[in-house]
């Protein structure tokens, strides 16, 4: 067993060797994004997006403003933007499970394989039904839907903020039978 050396008065502390600092660094790297994680994990849980100034605010994408007030309570047209819906333009798929009195939707996403939907929402907007749906996956940092119903051809148009690449496209989602 090797003995410590003492020090003598006077005498700098020995410097902890390169692998120990680096070490330390790393351990408080990872305790700064573990705290991080659970701060956005509560406010998610929670239903609140992070405050502005937070080191958070900068990892959500900015998505498009909703100005929607939530259903007050399950309207019979909010109920039309449950089903099977798929984009003709490349067969991505957008299946609204479940619409509960709030607004709050149980969705579905698939290109082809499912894509974790963050949030969606369901709305009137006058008399109209919108659908906004928040994607977060890889290549889908924040990607939103912004939807709404047309009655006469039963169909969800819209427009689609691709986030990683920050455009918008025009898209129209046809109902599955």
């Amino acid at each position: 067993m090797s003995k410590r050396k003492k020090k003598r008065p006077g005498q700098a502390a020995p410097a902890p060797p390169p692998d120990a600092q680096k070490r330390r660094r790393l351990g408080v790297a990872a305790a700064v994004v573990t705290a991080a994680g659970i701060v956005g994990l509560a406010l998610s849980l929670a239903g609140r997006e992070p405050p502005r100034g937070s080191t958070l605010a900068g990892v959500a994408a900015e998505a498009p403003p909703t100005t929607l007030a939530p259903a007050a309570t399950a309207s019979p047209m909010l109920d039309r933007l449950k089903g099977r819906w798929m984009r003709p333009d490349g067969g991505y798929v957008l299946e609204v499970l479940d619409i509960d009195a709030a607004g709050a939707a149980s969705a579905l996403y698939l290109n082809p394989r499912p894509i974790h939907v963050a949030r969606a929402e369901a709305r009137m907007d006058g008399a109209a039904a919108t659908l906004f749906v928040e994607l977060r996956a890889p290549n889908y940092p924040g990607s939103t839907y912004t939807l709404r119903y047309d009655p006469r051809r039963d169909q969800l148009a819209g427009v689609y903020f691709q986030a990683a690449l920050q455009q918008r496209y025009d898209v129209v989602f046809a109902r599955l039978r």
